[in-house]
């Protein structure tokens, strides 16, 4: 099967070089043959089931929180230095709170520290 017929494809890719083990490669070359598949769309597949478990992992979606809430902390303390250059007189954006007054990696460092 062509990459460019591959069901469920867009027909532009990005390229992604992958390190991995002799041994790795070689089960991923013998998956490929087994499924009838190229080694790149064996190497696809498993990335995309990847992705797939992970999003449905509660420590991931924990991380994806706090990532989002620094995010949204970096850009509310953006929004008012932004305001105050320009003398915007609107109400300050409020930036949210750390957990427990701590940056998102401090208590992600605590946490893997627990």
């Amino acid at each position: 099967m062509s990459e460019a017929q591959s069901p469920g494809y867009e027909t532009s890719y990005r390229v992604l070089s992958v390190r991995m083990s002799d041994d790795t490669r070689a089960q991923l070359e013998v998956l490929a043959q087994l499924n009838n598949r190229s080694l790149t769309e064996e190497t696809r597949v498993a990335l995309e089931h990847w992705t797939e478990v992970s999003k449905s992992d509660p420590k991931v979606k924990q991380r994806a929180d706090a990532v989002r809430a620094e995010i949204e902390r970096e850009a509310a303390t953006k929004r008012n230095a932004i305001a105050a250059i320009f003398g915007e007189t609107t109400a300050s954006a409020k930036i949210p709170d750390s957990p427990k007054g701590r940056s998102t990696k401090q208590a992600e460092a605590d946490k893997a520290d627990a």
